[in-house]
């Protein structure tokens, strides 16, 4: 019987919830705070194991001194050394596979400019002459004008191997020419359903692709990655978050060829985190998908896996506004009748969502744009209405930007707002792309989440990883001030949205449970009380205590999943 103490620092239960000062955790569960858990501990080393597990159970000091055998339970004491100890955090809405995937091809992520991806696409492809497609992310859209990315730079790299490159934005792909020439698109080709081929003046296609329409007509003929590539890849995004104090991850797009990567995972028992998965619904071919959905449910159940659940479903109701796909109520600043794109239209969403709902699954849209997320309210309210009440939780993943009408409906709906505060900033990113295509007005509307979350909505963080950083304390820092890493502007761009320190904690931990409904007596994680799995994050100092310039580099010391060390970090430092 394991049995650990955790004292001597703060234990912090949420926001609302009192501080306090020790932990004690038995078989991967709380069983005690504060002055009961320290007599509890110090019973249970004087007692036998049936004596503390009666103590555990009844939650008494004198049930703990029942135990008569000789042989006392050992206790392993944490010292918190005055740091902070906190339920884990959870990431709301990311993309862990493609995250883990990146590092198997060049790393075009860290390149401040067209040049440096160009050598480094060239470095990789010369150290690997067996690879038949080279295939990288996340460059940054922002480095050409418009985002707009030339196949003749990449042919400078590799011209006789096809070249694919993802945007940051997982939306754009960059190609080289051969990579153009294999897929058979040259002036000829229409624009897809749902994509856009970009092209230079005389209609021949320039090199980069919008959307899946146009995306997939490159990566339907690209080889699949081998089942080992796929799985390192999930074991390094389980390493990646687990050293930042993430113990739950809402993988936001599963098709099904990752969906047996993720039960290979846990037949082999590779997988390191709590995952649920989002089944990608597709409005090209839905109508024979939702039997397929309902199929992949029942084969994660069987798996078994206390890890792994598959309880969700993916909607994309619109893009990005960086490719001008996000869709808006009023028209773009650079066409008076451009309004972005409509993956579904509302009719067919509504009646999606309310099939998805009706089979029992949870709703998860993608909505970037105002008018995006008035589809996805109206398509929940429409499932509500058909289907009657139950314990639905549906998300609304970003809500970049909301009309003022429809604030108030996320709580009325009970529907979850998953934001991901690293973006509320004003970087180059958002100065170069985002604000010439909205204006300054729209701009400044970017983000609502302290507006959302005083309006009674259960307001949750993700990351979108690896489209930005999978790090909580990076977009807590942002979410408390509404600053960038040099810290501008002085007082926080639109810092009436800015969030107390103690709203993003829970933003990033508690409401992800609510969100993933681990809530229940047998999966309870998220909470700091007796009963729910000890999934805990021991930070080096108090964030509320500082300065959010320097919450990002506040040291995580050890992360626990269900009471076991999943990650111990560099021994203690002073953080003052």
């Amino acid at each position: 019987m394991s049995t650990t103490l955790f004292h001597g620092g703060t234990v912090w239960r949420g926001h609302a919830q009192p501080t306090g000062h020790a932990l004690l955790v038995r078989d991967g569960r709380i069983v005690a705070l504060d002055d009961e858990a320290l007599r509890l501990a110090d019973a249970a080393e004087h007692s036998d194991g049936a004596g503390a597990a009666t103590a555990a159970a009844s939650g008494t000091a004198d049930a703990a001194a029942s135990g008569t055998a000789d042989a006392a339970t050992s206790v392993e004491r944490i010292d918190l050394e005055s740091g902070f100890l906190m339920p884990a955090f959870g990431d709301g809405h990311a993309h862990p596979l493609f995250g883990g995937l990146e590092a198997e091809g060049p790393d075009v992520r860290a390149c401040a400019t067209v040049e440096e991806i160009v050598a480094e696409v060239r470095r990789f492809a010369e150290e690997h002459p067996e690879r038949e497609w080279i295939q990288g992310a996340s460059y940054d859209g922002s480095l050409a004008e418009g985002g707009l990315f030339d196949a003749r730079w990449l042919d400078e790299a590799v011209a006789d191997r096809p070249v694919v490159l993802r945007a940051w934005d997982y939306h754009t792909v960059w190609c080289n020419t051969r990579a153009l020439e294999l897929a058979g698109i040259d002036a000829e080709t229409p624009d897809p359903v749902l994509g856009e081929i970009t092209r230079r003046a005389d209609g021949s296609p320039l090199g980069t692709l919008r959307e899946w329409g146009a995306v997939e007509l490159v990566t339907d003929i690209m080889p699949p990655r081998p089942a080992e590539e796929r799985l390192r890849a999930l074991e390094r995004a389980a390493d990646y978050y687990l050293a930042r104090g993430v113990t739950w991850v809402q993988d936001a797009w599963v098709e099904p060829g990752d969906l047996d990567t993720y039960l290979l995972a846990a037949e082999a028992d590779r997988l390191r985190l709590r995952t649920n998965l989002a089944l990608y619904a597709d409005p090209r071919r839905f109508a024979e998908q939702l039997p397929d959905f309902v199929e992949s449910r029942r084969r994660v159940q069987e798996a078994g896996s206390p890890l792994l659940t598959a309880n969700t479903v993916k909607f994309f109701a619109d893009g990005v506004v960086e490719n001008e796909t996000g869709a808006l109520l009023e028209p773009y600043c650079s066409a008076l009748h451009k309004h972005g794109m409509s993956v579904w239209g509302a009719e067919a969403l509504a009646e999606a969502v309310c099939a998805v709902d009706a089979a029992g699954f949870q709703v998860h849209v993608h909505a970037i744009g105002d008018a995006a997320v008035r589809q996805a309210l109206d398509a929940i309210e429409h499932a509500v209405a058909v289907n009657g009440p139950r314990d639905r939780r549906p998300v609304i993943a970003h809500a970049q930007l909301v009309d003022e009408a429809d604030l108030d409906r996320f709580a009325s709906l009970g529907v979850i707002p998953n934001m991901q505060p690293l973006w509320a900033q004003l970087d180059a990113l958002m100065q170069v792309l985002t604000v010439p295509r909205l204006g300054q007005e729209r701009a400044d509307r970017q983000y609502p989440m302290r507006t959302i979350e005083q309006s009674g909505a259960r307001l949750a963080f993700g990351s979108d990883w690896p489209v930005s950083s999978g790090d909580p304390r990076d977009g807590i820092a942002v979410a408390v001030s509404r600053r960038t890493v040099d810290g501008e502007p002085a007082g926080g761009w639109t810092p009436h949205e800015i969030l107390p320190v103690g709203v993003a904690l829970d933003a990033y931990s508690a409401s992800v449970a609510h969100q993933a409904f681990a809530d229940s007596a047998d999966a309870a994680w998220g909470r700091i009380e007796p009963g729910a799995a000890a999934d805990l994050v021991h930070l080096a100092a108090d964030p509320r205590d500082l300065d959010p310039s320097r919450i990002p580099d506040l040291p995580v010391r050890a992360t626990w999943l269900a009471g076991s060390p999943r990650y111990r970090g560099a021994p203690s430092l002073a953080v003052s």
